[in-house]
């Protein structure tokens, strides 16, 4: 196969839109905390930033990244929400906010993930990385592996709740980091937005455990959708809070302010400044066909290509540039073809500047062409060149 790579003008037209100039919010923002950062969850743009790198403790943010390794788990199958998880006696003796499980109790999966991402339970978030890993101290090191690979460059965990430790660091960009992945699985939304339900714990489930959603802009801000908060002597008052609105989604991080009320005013003042100054426009959603190519001696002659991924720019309200989009492309591709398998690529500019860079995928699987396959459509070319 001719593997030259060729530039096609996917778009002849050139959409007048605005274009994000250096994409950080005016500092007169004066975040009132150790530290803050406001992303755009779709592009990973940091809109504004303050002592953003600062090693500093995180309190029960800290379960983002439990809950994170929890969905992966869900995910790949290697846990189940039906499972049901022995408490032990490790996990019972959690400080710090709990829902008082004991040590020989059973629950689900999905009752400690609600127990997590509601009440910010201890005893809940050490029995769910023991169902998943063995031991917390294993878990851990897998929060950490993750944390690495999610370019986590000032963390490090020490335990799966948050409770002190001197050992245990996160900033307030990597807290945005490792947000922004959780958010990509839907089923956790359920319960990051659910403000008040009842949980049944004990031997005997003879206790009742009403739980509230400890990140009260859930029921306070518009369009708000997680995440998480936390609060220790040592961390004082942090928050980790989501909202999207439209194609906008935002994480507005705050770290280390004197007062729970602080620093859910600090956020909202965040977040509003993100939605009144920034929009997010579409390129293009996973799936999305984008282009055609021939097939070598496969059983079908070309085969459609779609975006591996969505594509969104962020783009400050009223201001103006050239947005263009461009397709990367062999001349042809050889079967055998796998669906999902990788040919080329979709590049977005804006004035003649790369912002993003799309793998396309085949959509359809495409055996190679038998002997039958090749003769049929001979013949069929023959007559209809006559």
């Amino acid at each position: 196969m001719k593997r030259r790579l060729v530039s096609i003008i996917l778009l002849l037209i050139i959409l007048i839109i605005s274009i994000p100039l250096g994409v950080y919010a005016d500092m007169d923002l004066n975040v009132n905390a150790k530290s803050a950062l406001l992303m755009d969850v779709n592009t990973g743009a940091i809109i504004y930033k303050l002592n953003e790198n600062d090693r500093l403790a995180p309190a029960s943010i800290t379960k983002v990244m439990t809950l994170l390794l929890g969905m992966e788990a869900l995910d790949s199958g290697r846990i189940k929400l039906t499972d049901k998880v022995m408490v032990s006696e490790h996990a019972s003796k959690m400080g710090g906010s709990t829902v008082f499980l004991e040590a020989g109790e059973t629950q689900t999966v999905e009752d400690l993930f609600r127990a997590i991402a509601i009440r910010s339970a201890n005893d809940a978030s050490v029995a769910l990385a023991e169902h998943i890993a063995g031991s917390e101290d294993i878990f851990v090191k897998m929060m950490n592996e993750k944390a690495k690979s999610l370019g986590m460059e000032n963390t490090e965990f020490y335990n799966c709740s948050g409770l002190p430790n001197e050992n245990h660091y996160v900033s307030a960009y990597d807290v945005a980091l490792m947000s922004k992945e959780l958010l990509k699985y839907d089923r956790v939304h359920e319960w990051l937005t659910t403000y008040m339900t009842d949980m049944q714990v004990g031997k005997t489930k003879s206790s009742t455990q009403t739980m509230v959603n400890t990140n009260r802009l859930i029921k306070e801000y518009e369009g708000a959708n997680g995440i998480k908060t936390g609060s220790t002597n040592e961390a004082g008052f942090c928050l980790s809070a989501s909202a999207k609105r439209g194609n906008l989604q935002l994480i507005a991080v705050i770290m280390g302010v004197n007062n729970s009320k602080l620093r859910f005013d600090e956020a909202k003042r965040m977040l509003d400044y993100g939605f009144a100054n920034y929009d997010s426009i579409s390129i293009g959603k996973k799936g999305d066909i984008i282009a055609t190519l021939p097939v070598e001696k496969g059983k079908a002659q070309e085969v459609e290509l779609m975006l591996a991924r969505d594509s969104y720019i962020l783009l400050p309200k009223g201001e103006k540039g050239n947005i263009s989009k461009e397709l990367v492309l062999p001349d042809m591709i050889d079967a055998p073809i796998l669906s999902g398998d990788e040919f080329g690529e979709l590049v977005v500019s804006i004035d003649g500047k790369e912002v993003d860079k799309i793998k396309l995928v085949s959509k359809a699987n495409i055996d190679k062409a038998n002997l039958f396959n090749m003769l049929n459509r001979t013949i069929k070319s023959y007559l209809r060149g006559r």
